[in-house]
């Protein structure tokens, strides 16, 4: 063996010699944490030293800890410490079929044995080509192409760029601004949040970005005592339709979350404010963009909420449950008449938009495991007995005197509390975790958005734990 290494090139002995030092301190580092299990006080003084987490202030850390999580298993998230969560708003509304999935588990494996990434421009590859097909046929009739992203406010970004350059492609160059509903969500990098109405993103980044106009949202929370649902959907289509009678020559589009506005406390609106807006949109000429980010993958209780309105949009926006919660991918999916003009021989009427890794080889596949699930497992049905049994086993945290406002839509459900504690989301979340529930409330407004694969024992659990810890802090 001497003589073996003495003939070795000294930077492959090098190399070698490394590597064993490698491996024999990884053992030596396995052993010690065998010894010394990590805690959720070491995983927080490490995590506050190195990370800078998001939609937070820091500082609020040093008296609010953050919860370290070791591993996920079904509706269920570990800390280092034993201790488990019922995770209630599928870790930011993304996990459809449980943490640890076996089945998107072996789809990844797969796949990973044959590609991991490769360039989307000038490659292709059968995930991405698959996932696509496979979409077309799921989504409303007349979206064909599928243009891909890494997140939601990506898709947003897409979506915008796409629907301004159309106009523009089209001899229409002036139609490049942007309204949306009064409330509203589309993210957080710069053109998102142009579109996006909430006032702490607002103050911060006012200056950075080319604020669009807003139209009063159907919220149904707002109508007049005695208006139904439907009746305040079309008031409010009236003023949509002011508003695009007023500046459609300068409209390229109409941004709408259906069905459910996430971020402004799951605000929930009748479908038939979906109808009227492709109406509208098709008479003045205006795109509309159904940003399903949150509400698509049968969110709402059909795969894609604008089916509720019956009707297709021109962009469709998914993203958060489509890999199943496993890893980041957004597609914009549009018609044959926006894919086609760009289609020339000019590289300035194409569309220039990329991302390095846009449609990546195991997000996709992980999306096409999504899909199986829901093919072979019939969700939607099942979800719809879910929904019902929830509904029924909930009438006394409904009937609480300070709760108001119950809702549901699909598989979100959403009530506002009555409490004197101006600080009541705080309160709640941390109640939330000595109970064994991760919820995340809205300012007062508390809401349920759990993987599907949640159990009617868990729905037991979370509503009766949910019941204690608003009688707690009301």
């Amino acid at each position: 063996m001497a003589e073996y290494k003495a003939s070795l090139p000294d930077n492959r002995f090098t190399a070698q010699k490394n590597l064993a030092l490698h491996f024999d301190r990884k053992i030596r580092y396995d052993s010690l944490m065998q010894k010394h299990p990590r805690t959720n006080s070491e995983l927080v003084s490490r995590s506050l030293a190195a990370v800078w987490h998001p939609c937070s202030q820091m500082k609020h850390y040093e008296t609010f800890p953050l919860v370290p999580i070791a591993r996920g298993k079904g509706a269920w998230l570990y800390d280092y410490d034993g201790h488990k969560y019922l995770d209630a708003v599928s870790s930011w509304w993304v996990n459809l079929f449980g943490h640890s999935n076996p089945r998107i588990n072996a789809a990844l494996r797969d796949q990973l044995e044959k590609l991991e990434h490769v360039m989307l421009a000038g490659f292709t590859h059968e995930p991405v080509i698959e996932l696509s097909e496979r979409l077309r046929e799921l989504a409303p009739p007349g979206l064909g192409h599928c243009f891909y992203g890494s997140d939601g406010a990506s898709a947003t970004e897409i979506a915008l760029k796409m629907s301004a350059h159309y106009w523009r492609n089209s001899g229409q160059p002036d139609k490049t601004q942007f309204i949306s509903l009064q409330n509203s969500y589309h993210g957080e990098t710069l053109g998102a949040l142009s579109v996006t109405d909430v006032a702490l993103f607002r103050d911060a980044y006012g200056p950075l970005i080319r604020q669009q106009a807003t139209v009063i949202s159907p919220d149904w929370r707002d109508a007049e005592a005695g208006e139904t649902g439907e009746s305040y959907a079309l008031r409010c289509a009236d003023t949509l339709e002011s508003h695009l009678q007023q500046y459609h020559a300068q409209l390229a589009a109409f941004i709408i979350e259906p069905m459910v506005q996430g971020a402004a406390g799951m605000a929930m609106f009748h479908p038939i404010y979906l109808k009227r807006a492709r109406q509208l949109c098709d008479k003045y000429s205006v795109h509309l963009i159904a940003d399903e980010i949150a509400v698509g993958m049968g969110r709402t209780g059909t795969m894609f909420a604008c089916e509720q309105g019956d009707i297709t949009p021109d962009f469709l926006l998914i993203s958060k449950g489509i890999t199943g919660g496993y890893l980041p991918l957004s597609i914009v999916m549009t018609t044959d008449a926006i894919y086609h003009a760009f289609y020339a021989d000019q590289i300035s009427r194409g569309f220039l938009h990329s991302h390095s890794y846009t449609g990546n080889p195991l997000a996709c596949r992980a999306a096409l495991a999504t899909l199986d699930i829901f093919a072979q497992d019939d969700v939607l049905a099942t979800n719809r007995h879910k929904a019902g049994y929830l509904n029924g086993i909930s009438q006394s945290l409904r009937d609480l005197p300070d709760v108001l406002n119950w809702r549901n839509t699909g598989m979100i459900w959403a009530f506002e509390v009555q409490s004197p504690h101006a600080d009541f989301a705080q309160r709640c979340f941390r109640l939330g975790l000595q109970h064994g529930l991760l919820l995340r409330p809205m300012g007062n407004t508390v809401y349920f958005m759990p993987p599907y694969i949640i159990s009617e024992e868990e729905m037991q659990l979370l509503v009766m734990r949910t019941k204690t810890i608003i009688g707690a802090l009301t």
